[in-house]
């Protein structure tokens, strides 16, 4: 398995800090209600639906919140109908993103994301240009609790791809349908969880060798995640060991 994702850092300590701004709990819930419209309001029968209430439970969602959407999704309570709409796009130094959106309204959050690259120094791609260098992979947070080799034993036989350290926590990669069973698999053997999804992960990356390049980088990407249509935003920059203290 390998080693240390400074990106996969970067966005964990990110995803902490977009939760004490109280942002995380409108995203959830958007996707809790496209999960729940899309395949129904049954989390058993509904593999997406189950992976996005977990994430908000994960996140401290009230449980009332959820049902409320999850009703909204299914047409019982009046609610906004959201569209996925997933946007390529370049980041200063050629970094590729890709940016996942859900919105009532295409034409405002299109106009709403070309604007906003273009004014930090990106630019939006035709579809396909960058998502054939992404590819959508399971992760699992899991307490620093468990032991290394104990996460990795109960992961390898219930089909973890891959191991990060990422500081605070184990992240476990793996297929997105074996997203739940893995869990599941990791919480009987007595390790904690503590957040499950479904994420783009790139398949190569674009070096960065200056700390202005790097910094750019990662300001558009908050731009962007700050949008209230942005539900995520990926990107494959190649950040060197040397320059992450300087990101702190």
């Amino acid at each position: 398995m390998s080693g240390h994702s400074k990106w996969a850092t970067i966005k964990h300590k990110k995803g902490a800090a977009d939760a004490k701004r109280g942002k995380l709990f409108a995203k959830l819930i958007k996707q809790v209600e496209v999960a729940a419209r899309q395949g129904g309001g049954d989390p058993e029968a509904n593999p997406t639906l189950r992976t996005m209430f977990q994430k908000a439970r994960d996140n401290s969602v009230p449980l009332d919140t959820i049902e409320r959407a999850v009703k909204r999704g299914t047409g019982e309570l009046e609610g906004v109908s959201y569209e996925p709409i997933t946007y390529e796009g370049y980041a200063p130094g050629g970094v590729a993103l890709m940016i996942e959106t859900l919105t009532d309204n295409r034409n405002r959050t299109g106009s709403e994301i070309r604007s906003l690259l273009s004014k930090n120094g990106g630019s939006l791609a035709e579809p396909g240009a960058v998502s054939w260098q992404f590819e959508r992979k399971g992760i699992i947070n899991v307490s620093k609790s468990a032991a290394e080799d104990d996460v990795m034993l109960v992961g390898l036989d219930a089909g973890a791809e891959d191991l990060e350290d990422l500081d605070e926590i184990w992240q476990v990669t793996c297929d997105p349908s074996d997203v739940l069973s893995l869990r599941s698999a990791l919480e009987e053997a007595g390790i904690e969880v503590t957040e499950s999804d479904t994420t783009m992960v790139p398949t190569n990356t674009v070096p960065m060798t200056e700390a202005g390049d790097v910094k750019a980088v990662l300001n558009l990407v908050e731009i962007l995640d700050d949008s209230d249509d942005v539900q995520d935003v990926h990107s494959n920059i190649d950040i060197p060991d040397e320059l992450m203290g300087s990101l702190e």
